[in-house]
């Protein structure tokens, strides 16, 4: 799959240099998944077909190399990747965490 059709936002999240002309490379994988899931951290949702590329098994090895452990969206690929779960780094907002709802999320 070409990288602009995979980026569904116009290379939005490459705003400092031109988007890989392909995702192939496992670097060139990391690098879109960390800029993603750090998109997705402060609300910008990946379109639904980047989502059912990136849960693919031909993305597992890109996303257990990415690491990127302070994000949420992050832990939720790991997940649905099956990967084993890692130690949140991140913080969490008192308002989250103080929410009697979230139990039902």
């Amino acid at each position: 799959m070409r990288s602009n059709e995979l980026l569904n936002i116009e290379g939005a999240l490459y705003p400092d240099q031109n988007p890989p002309a392909s995702l192939k490379a496992l670097a060139d994988r990391v690098d879109f998944l960390a800029r993603m899931c750090a998109a997705w951290d402060f609300g910008i949702l990946p379109d639904e077909k980047v989502v059912r590329e990136i849960t693919t098994p031909g993305w597992r090895k890109a996303v257990e190399a990415c690491e990127l452990l302070t994000s949420p969206s992050y832990h939720l690929l790991r997940e649905w990747q099956g990967l084993p779960s890692k130690p949140f780094l991140g913080q969490t907002s008192p308002e989250i965490v103080n929410d009697p709802n979230l139990v039902h999320v």
